[in-house]
């Protein structure tokens, strides 16, 4: 018989070592890590501190995982209270990119945006960029991650460009694409492709619906102004 046969036999009869209790005590098999001749119950013992061994690393792992969830929580939760706590596009831009930089140690930030209807034209944040940039971010279902960007993208990064080894690129989605959001490190490792995504999509959408807020409210201050200089005009 093949060994694989005998396995499947007495995992399909059971009942085999009842009949033959002597062989649970006769039966010596070798130690796994070394030639000691050691009883089958021995053998037992030593595979259920293996597993055990493995549940311990894996239950570690699973902690580990935890804590690291709820350090990045707790820093999302510090950055929604800074952006609550600004009052135009300056503040809102200096909080976002201390955050990134200071409390998620990103070394290097690169935002532009398009689409939307502010009258403040002057932040780099508003650049022009190529339909291809543009196409990109909309083509993106979900924040990218990896070692290759496009070149124009890469630019924005101006003299610290060449040091960077990976990215990951966050679309700004809301009713439209309104920009995207880039994070580059020198780390190869540290924007990995098969990496999580789900934080960096609640980033994405936080920054996303803070400057639309703060677009429109610029929007309507930019109405109102203009609707009194007519009224002023008209007396």
């Amino acid at each position: 018989m093949k060994p694989e046969e005998v396995a499947q036999f007495l995992q399909e009869h059971p009942q085999f070592f009842n009949e033959y209790a002597d062989l649970l005590a006769d039966i010596q098999i070798f130690h796994p890590q070394d030639d000691k001749v050691i009883s089958l119950n021995e053998r037992q013992v030593i595979s259920l501190r293996e597993r055990n061994r493995v549940l311990q690393d894996k239950l570690l792992e699973l902690i580990s995982f935890g804590e690291e969830n709820d350090a990045i929580s707790e820093k999302m939760h510090r950055l929604a209270i800074a952006l609550l706590a600004v009052s135009n596009l300056d503040e809102l831009f200096n909080a976002l990119y201390f955050s990134l930089k200071e409390d998620f140690a990103v070394p290097l930030v690169a935002l532009r945006l398009w689409n939307i209807s502010s009258t403040t034209r002057s932040h780099a944040e508003f650049t022009r960029v190529s339909d291809d940039v543009r196409t990109i971010a909309e083509s993106l279902p979900q924040p990218y991650c990896g070692n290759h960007i496009a070149d124009e993208i890469r630019q924005w990064f101006g003299e610290g460009a060449e040091h960077l080894h990976s990215f990951a690129m966050i679309p700004l989605n809301a009713a439209q694409t309104i920009g995207l959001l880039v994070l580059g490190s020198p780390d190869a490792e540290r924007f990995y492709p098969e990496m999580g995504t789900l934080h960096l999509k609640r980033l994405g959408e936080l920054v996303c619906t803070t400057i639309t807020r703060y677009d429109h409210a610029d929007a309507a201050s930019a109405i109102a102004s203009q609707e009194h200089s007519t009224h002023e005009q008209q007396t």
